[in-house]
């Protein structure tokens, strides 16, 4: 099955446009079980590469944002090397999103804010684990939390120090559309100072 195909007459000129028509199409689509999903690709001061599935929790024109602990491998790699990759795929629709650029932090009140709202159990979670490092057992992980709840009790959880949002800033956003014999659309939004250039390229 292919895509719906992408016809440039009728593409917005600001990539965020065109995002917002496919993400709206993407969350109503019966069947899609997480289309917040994106792959995160990272790399670090030497150039190798690592990825991950993480989820978009907010987007607008000023990038997309995700959360993570401030000292797992992603961050140190996005520390030592501030550039990621993000990719969307959304096979019910049968189509494709990357978007490339520059990683920042987020601001302290957004990323407080963003923990205030999250479940009680995913805020202990965040306090109790120690994010790509060893752990011995699993049971070393359900004690942490815990001896959190209890800490905490039935006081409002902060949102730890290391832990926090990042925002994509995109330079780069690409819209694949798949089509019959392998003959998919491609459109590329690039960043040119205030604007945006638009480009088809070959599948």
């Amino acid at each position: 099955m292919s895509g719906s195909g992408i016809d440039e007459s009728q593409i917005p000129n600001d990539p965020y446009e065109l995002f917002r028509q496919w993400w709206a199409q993407a969350q109503a689509e019966s069947g899609m079980k997480e289309p917040s999903g994106m792959s995160l690709a990272t790399a670090d001061a030497q150039g190798r590469p690592s990825n991950r599935i993480v989820l978009l929790k907010h987007w607008d024109r000023r990038g997309f944002v995700f959360y993570s602990n401030y000292t797992s491998r992603k961050a140190r790699e996005l520390h030592e090397n501030p550039h990621g990759a993000l990719l969307f795929w959304w096979d019910k629709l049968r189509r494709q999103i990357r978007v490339c650029g520059q990683v920042e932090k987020v601001a302290e009140r957004e990323s407080d804010a963003y923990f205030a709202g999250r479940p009680r159990g995913s805020q202990l979670g965040a306090w109790a684990s120690q994010q790509s490092r060893p752990l011995d057992s699993p049971d070393t992980l359900s004690k942490r939390v815990a001896q959190l709840d209890e800490e905490f009790g039935n006081d409002p959880i902060p949102r730890p120090p290391h832990w926090g949002g990042y925002r994509l800033i995109p330079r780069e956003i690409e819209f694949w559309d798949d089509g019959a014999f392998r003959l998919h659309d491609r459109i590329v939004y690039l960043k040119d100072g205030e604007h945006w250039q638009i480009q088809r390229l070959y599948p």
